[in-house]
């Protein structure tokens, strides 16, 4: 590796590029963040609302009438610190690159926050100052623990009714498990709210109310009636790092005292490393903070040079290399996303990891073991899509026009192919059947869903077998409405679609044993397969597990595969409902062949009625899919809304109190979930508001199992 990571021609080194992204629960402000962002980095001049339906990151048509992220949009702002650039001394005075990646809060599109952490340097975690953590908050905070990301916490709304900055912090603390800490504290809240308190530098910060959109403030010292308040925010957090970091924990045991630009050292070193997270509070809405937050967003959050390589695996030897950041390196990148773009057509969003591409280059592609030409790169600045010649590592850039990709795809240099961690994404919960209007439509709706499932990795379409029907499968209700919107808007195909319903899986509760035998004789050459296999339950999560024990050659070498495929179509559909059947290890031990009339297909079958065999006496049940909703209701409604869920087969596991509102958590099965937004709205009155994630699957209570088991066979 070279000692200088950056190549001479890039136009802004590593050192002076962030790669950030923006999550949250729904509704916490992120597109608004983003908006603000780019108009005070000078990308935009106007700014957009969500309410207005004129942002930026949110141009889809269906985003912008729902007011809601349902695509992650990736774009790129340059950044002036406005104060002493404290750890970036070197760099005081020069702009700074920030690739922004804007994500969904709704649960139905967790798979663009997932696809999204896996390549980011960094996030800013957005949070409501009234409603604290939310569920979604807990679910993105975990997926961005799973790929280690560095963290900011934003604690936005601090304008709204109720806001309140410390017990936001609090709810971090207590149910993110978060070393959270403020650096800039708002100053007032409400309609108060007119500043931040920088708590680092002992300064403060007013913005002004009259100027466009807050793009003035003044930098004063502290006001005499803040000045305790944060002396003791300084200690807190003098004492908070100390714990952690070495060199200025020598300064806090030694009583001496603690410089700005030490201390501002030592919180990047512990937010970089996960085990702090710097908090700031604010008002996108307002224009109160932004400023101030994206210079905490420098000198925080990691560039590509401060985060460990990147592991990946060489594609033939399957042994582990990591990647380095470097600019003279072998070229390595992930696709994250695929995007049909109205504009554009097919583009391809990636992440370089090491060494550069420019137009003109060949990409070697390791899971097809395919080259592409690579005839375009296009970054996208806000709302405009630039071509470039060449993109460095630590770049976020799209390629126009590649094709046979899919997302989590290396694209690397052949000569040194290596293979990187694809993100992971949760199983489809719902699916329903769809069919076009006409028979014209019939092959538009198989290509255009095609495309959308090949954009979105949580989307499946595949036919059923017993009735012929298109089935889509996806992640909720919103999901499937909106693909469906899509199918209508983007690809001309007006479809009818069928109830939703429920993706059941089934699992076994006992170990046992399973024979299968297809024995054909009718003259001529035979059919002959015989297969014993041990079916037991896996730990939950694990899926199928296939382990070969047989010993002295019962069943030839060349047939193993052949049992292996039969064992994975056996799986796809169970012998209580014909649901697929998950968290299940299967043993093959035994079997016998014949000379003549043993061969794939043969062996194939005997596996499925092998493993069919073994499942029948292993006890099976039926599994349904279990949500965890969060219902926000006026207290005087509180009774109602949890004799609903009771009602619905839920259990109540938490109830909280916050100004006149009650918080009820509970788990409650999919299929009860219908129709229920429509149900708290008139047992509230319209006041009730609830969110919903999945969490897990459960046994199906043994009355219910026979009304799924009927509707089945009725269908």
């Amino acid at each position: 590796m070279s000692t200088n990571p950056n190549s001479p021609d890039r136009a802004y080194p590593l050192e002076r590029t962030r790669n950030i992204g923006i999550a949250a629960h729904i509704d916490a402000g992120k597109t608004t963040l983003t908006e603000r962002i780019l108009f005070y980095t000078g990308m935009i001049h106007k700014m957009g609302e969500v309410h207005e339906g004129t942002t930026v990151t949110d141009w889809m048509e269906q985003e912008r009438e729902r007011g809601i992220t349902i695509t992650s949009a990736a774009t790129t702002c340059f950044w002036q610190q406005t104060r002493d650039a404290g750890v970036y001394k070197a760099y005081e005075g020069q702009k700074m690159r920030v690739n922004i990646i804007d994500t969904p809060g709704h649960v139905d599109f967790t798979a663009e926050v997932e696809r999204s952490l896996r390549v980011l340097d960094g996030a800013i975690a957005v949070f409501d100052a009234v409603a604290g953590v939310q569920p979604q908050s807990e679910t993105v905070w975990r997926q961005a623990t799973k790929y280690n990301v560095p963290r900011i916490a934003f604690i936005n709304k601090m304008d709204r009714v109720g806001s309140d900055f410390n017990a936001a912090i609090d709810s971090m603390r207590k149910k993110l498990g978060a070393n959270a800490w403020p650096v800039l504290i708002p100053i007032g809240a409400e309609d108060t709210l007119r500043g931040q308190l920088d708590v680092v530098n002992r300064k403060a910060i007013f913005y002004a109310d009259s100027a466009a959109h807050g793009s003035t403030f003044t930098v004063e010292e502290l006001p005499a009636e803040f000045v305790d308040m944060v002396e003791a925010a300084r200690a807190d957090l003098v004492e908070q790092i100390g714990n952690l970091d070495e060199e200025v924990g020598s300064l806090f045991l030694e009583e001496l005292p603690v410089s700005n630009e030490v201390l501002k050292a030592g919180i990047r070193r512990q937010t970089i490393a996960n085990n702090f997270c710097p908090v700031v509070g604010g008002s996108a809405f307002k224009n109160k903070g932004v400023q101030y937050l994206v210079d905490a967003v420098i000198d925080y959050l990691p560039g590509p040079l401060d985060i460990p390589a990147t592991r990946a695996i060489d594609p033939d030897t399957l042994a582990p290399l990591e990647v380095a950041t470097d600019d003279a390196g072998k070229f390595c990148s992930l696709a994250f996303k695929l995007w049909s773009d109205p504009f554009v057509g097919k583009l391809v969003f990636f992440r370089v990891y090491s060494g550069s591409l420019s137009k003109g280059d060949t990409v070697y592609n390791p899971r097809t073991n395919k080259r592409e030409r690579i005839s375009r790169i296009i970054q996208i600045q806000a709302d405009k899509r630039e071509d470039v010649e060449t993109c460095y590592s630590g770049d976020i850039a799209a390629i126009v026009g590649i094709k046979n990709i899919t997302t989590g795809d290396t694209l690397c240099d052949e000569d040194h192919a290596v293979l990187l961690e694809p993100p992971s994404f949760p199983d489809p919960v719902i699916s329903m059947s769809i069919e076009p209007k006409t028979k014209q439509d019939q092959e538009k709706m198989g290509l255009a869903l095609q495309r959308l499932a090949e954009e979105d990795p949580t989307f499946r379409v595949f036919t059923n077998e017993d009735t012929g029907q298109t089935i889509i499968a996806g992640m909720g209700e919103l999901h499937l409405e909106i693909i469906r919107d899509r199918l209508l808007r983007e690809f001309k195909v007006d479809a009818n679609s069928g109830k939703p319903q429920i993706a059941y899986r089934e699992t076994i509760t006992m170990a046992a044993k399973g024979e299968g035998k297809l024995i054909k004789q009718s003259g001529g050459r035979g059919q002959y397969g015989h297969v014993v296999v041990n079916v037991q339950p896996s730990e939950k999560g694990k899926g199928l597990t296939v382990d070969n024990k047989v010993v002295g050659g019962a069943i030839p070498k060349e047939y193993i595969p052949a049992v292996k495929k039969g064992i994975e179509e056996a799986v796809l559909n169970g012998v209580v409902g014909g649901y697929p059947v998950i968290d299940l290890n299967v043993d093959i031990i035994d079997g016998s062949y014949h000379d003549v009339d043993s061969n794939e297909l043969a062996f194939k079958l005997a596996a499925i009625f092998a493993v069919k065999d073994g499942m029948k006496k292993a006890k099976p049940i039926l599994l349904e899919p279990i949500m965890r909703v969060e219902n926000s209701t006026p207290e005087e409604y509180q009774g109602d809304i949890m004799g609903d869920l009771n009602r619905r087969r839920g259990r109540i596991s938490s109830i909280e109190h916050k100004v006149g509102l009650s918080i009820v958590t509970a788990e409650v099965p999919l299929a009860e979930m219908f129709g229920y937004s429509t149900a708290i709205r008139s047992l509230s009155r319209g006041r009730s508001s609830y969110s919903m994630e999945p969490s897990h699957f459960e046994q199906v209570p043994e009355q219910v199992k026979a009304a799924i088991l009927d509707q089945k066979g009725n269908s």
